[in-house]
């Protein structure tokens, strides 16, 4: 993943930090029986970003189009992983396990090297909270995610504070398929998802939604190359993970439902203020005072409003309320196979 404005990921520093010491817990409310985790919704096209949504740092600026490799070349596939704003902060991130995926690919008959990854069009901070328009009664988002592939790997960037290892070796062939599928993947999969979110921490436990973001991707593309025929090498991999636990969710409705002229204005008051003290642009003073706000609406009233799908949906937040892993997902292979979204 990678993270927007300093101010942004202060924010959700600190919301991790107070919000992860206090404990106490919440009740869920009865509802509909539903499938659980919430499947990812995908679309038919990616439609056009608004002229609103800016980015600090500009989407895949060195971005290229995939090559078709000849079918009888031999690439070698890496596994990417440094700490998200590496090129910034450094390490600092790392020692939180707040880190960010990628792959890499290597042809044996050129010699050239690429780098593959999914990430924000507009950093985390817009992925995960909105814009709250003077001119829209509607939370309005910029949230969506997409691949870039570049040539070139940065090899100190993934190397120093990170990892760059061979995960596969796979044939032109098997890249040109992976690349019609990544076409699929980045066309349907549109909006990033920061949230992973729980019934609680035990590894048994209920996973009401699913996080759509950089690893995840990554992911997707390991057991894509795992369908197609590769053999992966045996070592640990890890991702990091922001999770949210909760009582069972409670769906709200869509943006039209909730906000449209014979929408829920309870709810939608609700909504919007929740999402006010996230806001961008704050001032020293308003920052720790809408920390202060964050904290009273999470951990005192155990509310969280998540937006997912293009649906809005109440957390019943409880106890340890929010947490960052880094837990091993093993790569794909013939005992064991990881299904995504």
């Amino acid at each position: 993943m990678r993270v927007g404005c300093p101010r942004e990921l202060l924010l959700l520093l600190l919301l991790l930090l107070v919000v992860g010491m206090t404990a106490s817990l919440a009740g869920s409310q009865p509802q509909q029986q539903r499938k659980w985790p919430v499947p990812y919704r995908r679309f038919e096209y990616r439609p056009k970003t608004d002229p609103y949504c800016q980015a600090r740092y500009t989407f895949c600026p060195t971005g290229c189009p995939i090559p078709v490799m000849k079918n009888e070349d031999v690439i070698e596939v890496y596994r990417l992983q440094a700490p998200v704003w590496e090129f910034k902060y450094g390490d600092l991130l790392g020692h939180l396990n707040i880190m960010h995926d990628a792959v890499g690919f290597k042809s044996s008959l050129t010699g050239k090297n690429y780098t593959m990854e999914w990430y924000e069009l507009f950093q985390l901070g817009n992925c995960t909270f909105p814009h709250l328009r003077p001119d829209m009664d509607a939370p309005f988002w910029c949230n969506q995610g997409a691949a870039c592939f570049y040539e070139g790997i940065d090899d100190v960037h993934w190397k120093e504070n990170g990892t760059l290892v061979l995960v596969t070796t796979i044939s032109g062939t098997m890249f040109n398929q992976m690349a019609k599928w990544v076409q699929y993947d980045n066309e349907t999969g549109i909006y990033y998802e920061t949230w992973t979110v729980r019934a609680s921490p035990d590894k048994h436990a209920v996973v009401w939604f699913e996080s759509y973001e950089c690893s995840k991707f990554i992911l997707r593309t390991y057991q894509k190359l795992a369908d197609l025929g590769a053999v992966f090498n045996k070592i640990q991999t890890n991702y990091t993970s922001i999770t949210l636990f909760t009582g069972e969710p409670i769906y709200l409705g869509n943006e039209t439902s909730i906000f449209g002229p014979l929408g829920n204005k309870t709810v939608a008051a609700a909504i919007r203020d929740f999402y006010y003290p996230f806001k961008p642009h704050q001032s020293v003073e308003e920052f720790f005072l809408n920390v202060l706000k964050i904290v009273d609406q999470v951990v005192l009233n155990h509310q969280f409003y998540l937006f997912y799908n293009l649906d809005y949906w109440l957390l019943p937040i409880k106890s340890p309320y929010i947490k960052i892993t880094y837990e091993e997902i093993p790569l794909p292979n013939e005992d064991n196979t990881w299904v995504g979204l």
